[in-house]
């Protein structure tokens, strides 16, 4: 029955063993140990005293439940992990449980598994959990099934009943598009069928349990795939920063340059780290490792790592499958937390295309207004992310492509990434062309002041959260449209939805999200527009940058000042509670610095002045600033 094995059947193979609860799971674990030769010296006795002390039977079971409140329970809580060997290779054995309230647990061997073992009792036949198991392991991308049939001496070894069983749920396995290797009449308590043949079912011609795993192809590592290493952390010996993580897909080698997504930074490959192991300049999928960069950008957490030829995709909605687990529904309208990788954001249901009722495969109808996914469905939809997210469709690249969903604190779904025809990042993106002109127009300055009636120019507000930038910026922009003035703000919270939603709050993203306002409010005042910006721009640095884009008359910095206090008193969005709770990480005058302007243009003191007040004198400077300029607004 056995081929020849190859280069990996002779790696170990990690087996996940389900089925409902008390179909007899850890039972077969315990005797497939013991049939096998593999329990260490003196185990069986030991287990034989430790029941007997007990004042209870002896059980296969007890070597898989060490857990005392899984004794006293008699059932399975947790996943175990436990290595057993045949003559061709080892495996890892993951006994998850059936029972229907630890779904989440079986789903967590499940998903690192290369193959499964299903059992199903024979007097009870096929149960709700089994048919729900069998689709998890479908989609989990389990595609090695064999379907254990225990119990059989409570059937009197019957052939027919064995046959109903397997015909039965063969034929509901094959309606959602799995097909298992082989079905096989088992006694786990006796060891029939599981070692060697049954001599109380000779009419059972086919393979043992251990036959059946050693024909299981053992599924190499993916080395040809693109390249996936997502950061799991960052530390720093000595001068170096060295960015920690798992290699789950493809190869890496110093001088690799890597695209760190979904913040689209680039440096190359200087050293490849590990620990208590021999050096070596390359990586493979599969290796825990470090890596040091030559160019020292900021990376953190969350970040994947992938060559700059094959980056994953970077989007904030995407279409997904989903098992749904917790004891509340998962509702439209409502945020999760979405963990994929070492990557957490969060996400809303954006809309549903199909609910399904995952033991009878049935499409659940709801009316319009009942948007949601009930525990124990399955649904077809798409989610939104309030951040762009660096994924893959897990049929392309498994480990970047499945997710789970959490439900304050308690891991309540999981899914995976459906292909959708997304748009991907061009292979030469993170390059700058030397062919690339500013254009011009045939549009001058001029002629725009004079059909505007003004020229452009940027008015920059900066200070505090709760100083009252937005406040004048949306009064200005009303007062300026009611004059006959082209004009438009730029808001700090608007633009993170879209332009900058990819950036988080660090100094280096902070810097990168003022550089493109910047750029933007440029092309506005260049277009004859008066752009208002609210930021609060900590850094003194950033905002001269912006003030070098552009002529010395279209920007006009205002320093929008109010004591800490009060901006605290104020807090309309209750950022600073947050920030002081520890909540918020980097919130400028609490965690992170604010530079005050050294000489800004205008200064607005809004703990003194009123909004309209306010208004008024930047109103006052743009027009004596602009007939400096021989123009009027």
């Amino acid at each position: 029955m056995n081929s020849t094995p190859t280069v990996w059947d002779s790696q170990q193979l990690k087996i996940v063993i389900v089925g409902h609860v008390d179909h007899g799971k850890s039972t077969f674990v315990g005797r497939l140990f013991h049939d096998t030769g593999t329990l260490p010296e003196g185990k069986l006795e030991q287990l034989r005293q430790v029941a007997e002390r007990r004042g209870v039977p002896f059980e296969w079971a007890n070597l898989m439940d060490a857990l005392q409140s899984e004794r006293d329970q008699n059932i399975t809580i947790d996943t175990a992990q436990i290595w057993f060997r045949t003559a061709k290779r080892q495996y890892v054995i993951i006994d998850a449980p059936g029972h229907k309230e630890f779904l989440k647990n079986m789903v967590t061997g499940a998903a690192n598994a290369e193959a499964a073992l299903l059992v199903i009792d024979a007097h009870e036949g096929v149960q709700e959990n089994s048919r729900r198991h069998g689709y998890l392991l479908h989609l989990l991308g389990v595609r090695q099934l064999a379907v254990l049939v225990n119990k059989m001496d409570l059937e009197q070894y019957s052939r027919a009943r064995f046959q109903s069983i397997e015909r039965e749920y063969r034929s509901w396995l094959a309606t959602i598009g799995l097909t298992p290797k082989t079905f096989i009449p088992i006694v786990a308590r006796d060891g029939d069928n599981i070692a060697a043949p049954s001599p109380k079912m000779p009419w059972w011609d086919g393979p043992t349990v251990v036959q059946t795993l050693d024909d299981f192809t053992a599924e190499a590592p993916p080395l040809n795939q693109p390249l996936r290493f997502p950061i799991q952390d960052v530390y720093r010996f000595d001068e170096r920063r060295i960015l920690a993580g798992r290699v789950e897909a493809g190869t890496l080698k110093v001088g690799d340059r890597l695209m760190f997504c979904p913040y689209n930074k680039i440096s190359t490959v200087r050293s490849v780290e590990r620990w208590n192991a021999p050096p070596r300049d390359h990586a493979v999928a599969g290796e825990s490792i470090g890596i040091t960069l030559s160019e020292q950008i900021f990376v953190e957490r969350g970040a994947v790592a992938a060559l700059e030829s094959a980056p994953p995709y970077e989007l904030t909605r995407f279409k997904a499958r989903i098992f749904w687990l917790g004891r509340n529904s998962f509702r439209k309208g409502k945020p999760y937390k979405l963990k994929l990788g070492s990557q957490e954001a969060e996400c809303q249901i954006d809309s549903i295309e199909r609910v399904i009722d995952a033991s009878t495969l049935e499409t659940v109808s709801r009316g319009e207004k009942e948007i949601f996914v009930g525990r124990h469905e399955v649904a077809e939809l798409y989610l939104r992310t309030k951040r762009p997210l660096a994924f893959d469709a897990h049929a392309e690249i498994i480990p970047t492509g499945r997710f789970v969903i959490v439900d304050q604190y308690d891991v309540s779904g999981g899914g995976i990434i459906l292909d959708d025809n997304y748009p991907r990042r061009s292979a030469d993106s993170g390059h700058k062309s030397e062919n690339i002109y500013w254009s011009h127009g045939r549009v001058t300055p001029e002629q725009r002041r004079r059909r505007n009636g003004h020229s452009g120019c940027v008015v920059w507000l900066t200070g505090l959260s709760g100083s009252g930038k937005s406040t004048l910026s949306m009064e200005l922009e009303r007062e300026l449209f009611n004059l006959g003035r082209q004009t438009y703000v730029l808001d700090g919270d608007n633009v993170r939805h879209g332009l900058c939603s990819d950036l988080g709050f660090s100094p280096e993203d902070r810097r990168e999200n003022i550089r493109r306002i910047g750029e933007v409010a440029r092309l506005f005042a260049e277009a004859g527009v008066i752009c208002i910006t609210a930021f609060i721009s900590p850094y003194r640095s950033d905002r001269d940058l912006v003030r070098k884009m552009m002529l010395p008359s279209q920007f006009v910095e205002v320093h929008v000042h109010a004591p800490i206090e009060i901006c605290e008193q104020r807090d309309p969005k209750g950022l600073y509670a947050k920030a002081r709770a520890g909540e918020i990480k980097d919130f400028t005058g609490v965690s992170a610095p604010y530079e005050p302007p050294l000489s800004p243009d205008l200064e607005l003191r809004t703990d003194k002045l009123t909004v309209a007040e306010s208004v008024a004198r930047i109103l006052d400077f743009l027009h004596v600033h602009d007939q400096a300029e021989e123009i009027s607004i």
